[in-house]
């Protein structure tokens, strides 16, 4: 255990000003890094501990928090004196890990997708509300000034009854890193991967509708994949059809190509307009939001806007308040029984 002994953190030192957050992290890969940097930077959190297999990715966080100490595991973070534990390591392992450190007594902010299966994503928020902790899921996308502003405008009724919505992931690279491609490591392809944060998006948009019906096409290569299959789509195609009389359609892939780094796009159709929020020029980091009405579009966010750590500061913000159980997590669970039904399962 870490020491806490009830769900308010002492984050007051002896001369009662406010004291960051002590965190570790577990992976400190190209995400872990941003997440670091971003939490400490903030000034809401420090990095008291790190693990990592790569002696590379040790020397570039130790240039983040120099302070902090290299451990061997995760057995050996989970003896450090922290508040909260951050993943970031292949997907494969997000549930256990999560789970012990919960277990431990750590809250926990993990990297998407918080498990391969809808089973693996149900244990992990069990743990977490048996140890009445604090589980955050990195669903970045939820936190950028364009779709905080589309959120805004299809809760406020004014699009009238939303009855059409398009999401859209392509990335024209596709992951780097083997572990992806094999299926009992990662979960799936592009839909576990990409698909999970447009899932996420429309249900969190549309206050978590009830899914009705779900048809997909999944492809590797441009060969139709039967279901079930061994092999990771590249290329994934879903209608699902939603409580209330939504109807979304889903495109995502790797390595499509698009004429472009990357195409990330929420469209959104209602009765009295529509609105969207859509990538510029291709780019991973710069979004737009739009309102549609007839003929007539009104740009109402445009870049620059710095929002890849957003997510995990607003989890060390809450732990600060509070290290308890925050339902809200539960709504990963929705969008991992949505993805296996888009795999057939």
């Amino acid at each position: 255990m870490n020491g806490m002994i009830s769900n308010h953190i002492a984050n007051r030192d002896m001369a009662g000003q406010v004291r960051p957050l002590r965190l570790g992290f577990l992976g400190v890969g190209w995400i872990g890094l941003n997440r670091m940097r971003a939490l400490t930077q903030s000034g809401v959190a420090e990095a008291v501990a790190i693990a990592d297999p790569s002696p590379q990715m040790i020397k570039e966080a130790k240039t983040i928090s120099p302070e902090a100490r290299h451990v061997a595991s995760l057995d050996d973070l989970l003896t450090e004196s922290l508040d909260g534990l951050v993943i970031a390591t292949p997907s494969a392992n997000h549930a256990l890990q999560s789970i012990q450190t919960l277990e431990a007594g750590m809250a926990v902010f993990c990297q998407k997708p918080l498990g391969r299966t809808a089973a693996e994503v149900r244990a992990v928020v069990s743990a977490a509300r048996a140890a009445d902790r604090l589980l955050g899921v990195d669903l970045s996308y939820r936190h950028t000034r364009a779709m905080q502003a589309v959120r805004t405008i299809a809760q406020s009724g004014e699009l009238g009854k939303i009855f059409s919505v398009d999401v859209t992931f392509h990335n024209a690279y596709g992951p780097d890193k083997a572990w992806f491609y094999d299926k009992s490591l990662s979960g799936g392809g592009c839909v576990i991967d990409l698909g999970v944060h447009l899932i996420d998006l429309v249900l969190w948009i549309l206050n978590f509708p009830g899914i009705i019906d779900v048809s997909s096409r999944l492809m590797r290569e441009g060969e139709v994949l039967t279901s079930p299959s061994d092999a990771v789509e590249d290329y994934a195609l879903a209608t699902l059809e939603l409580e209330g009389g939504t109807t979304v359609r889903l495109a995502c892939s790797w390595r499509l190509q698009a004429g472009r780094d990357a195409v990330i796009e929420a469209q959104l159709f209602g009765t009295n307009g529509g609105c969207a929020f859509k990538n510029v020029e291709g780019s991973f980091y710069d979004f737009t939001a739009e309102r549609y009405r007839g003929t007539q579009r009104e740009t109402l966010v445009e870049p620059p806007d710095d929002w890849g750590g957003r997510a995990a500061i607003g989890w060390a913000r809450r732990l600060h308040r509070n290290s308890g159980f925050d339902p809200e997590c539960e709504s990963s669970i929705g969008v991992a029984e949505a993805i296996e039904r888009i795999y057939g399962i």
